[in-house]
């Protein structure tokens, strides 16, 4: 029998299991976390824009929904439970951390995927509950999808407000006079993207959090650019603005707690 040092697979299996047994709060919050707002998306994207919804009928001005949504994603932010999970939510914002150095590529692998089944446990769970209304054509799961502008806008536009949303939570979350509003300033950008730039995107900048509307909505042609978009603008922002940002908040690598500084970034609002 062979002795000594592990295979790569073996060692592989062993770094897993040691994360998921040291970690596994973490990863579950995640999954708890998009997944409640995964159900806050689809109560909220019936109530808002099923047909027969009263609101619908007593507002039948679409902008003037959108900004309601908008003022509900600050609701959302700025609830307690929301401000508890302190995570990412989000495989964007997991691989931004896991490029700076500040995640373990176990630990980030396991939060992406706990993030995925989070999003659909969300989105099956809000269909039990609100069965044929949420699957209404008007409704459709809440799935993202791009506007009458076409796909090649849409993907301009989920990269852009993607970086800009970024660009502002890593420095304002690890700056001691403003982490405390940080929830202020992501929900004011969120207010604003699902008032202007849903119609053109559907405003997702989360893979997980299209992923879980797509399954059961069976939208896959544009499910595509959801993965490209989010992902490449934080792969582009500065690296060295984000590695100063983030610095602040811990210089443990691949340290859990460090994973926290991204809180609210914009994990599933309903567009």
């Amino acid at each position: 029998m062979r002795t000594g040092a592990p295979d790569g697979t073996s060692a592989s299996v062993q770094a897993m299991s040691e994360a998921l047994r040291g970690h596994w709060p973490e990863y579950l919050a995640e999954a708890v976390g998009l997944g409640l707002f995964m159900i806050s998306a689809c109560v909220f994207g019936t109530l808002l824009g099923h047909p027969h919804s009263p609101v619908v009928r007593a507002v039948p001005d679409p902008v003037v929904r959108r900004v309601l949504m908008g003022l509900t994603a600050i609701a959302l932010i700025l609830a307690p439970w929301g401000q508890r999970s302190g995570a990412h939510l989000n495989p964007a914002t997991t691989l931004t951390f896991w490029r700076l150095g500040k995640l373990a590529t176990v630990d980030a692998g396991f939060y992406a995927l706990f993030q995925f089944l989070g999003g659909l446990a969300g989105v099956l769970t809000a269909a039990a509950i609100l069965r044929d209304l949420v699957g209404d054509p008007s409704v459709q799961y809440v799935a993202t999808v791009p506007g009458e502008a076409g796909v090649a806008a849409a993907l301009a536009a989920e990269v852009l407000i993607t970086f800009i949303l970024m660009s502002v939570v890593l420095p304002v979350s690890n700056t001691a006079g403003l982490a405390r509003f940080t929830a202020l300033f992501v929900g004011a950008l969120v207010a604003t993207y699902i008032s202007v730039e849903a119609p053109i995107s559907g405003m997702s900048m989360n893979p997980a959090r299209s992923l879980a509307s797509a399954i059961p909505a069976q939208a896959w042609a544009p499910l595509w650019m959801y993965f490209v978009a989010p992902p490449s603008a934080c792969c582009w922002l500065p690296r060295c603005t984000c590695a100063a940002a983030v610095s602040r908040a811990s210089s443990a690598p691949s340290s859990t707690t460090t994973i926290r500084s991204a809180a609210y970034f914009a994990a599933a609002t309903p567009s």
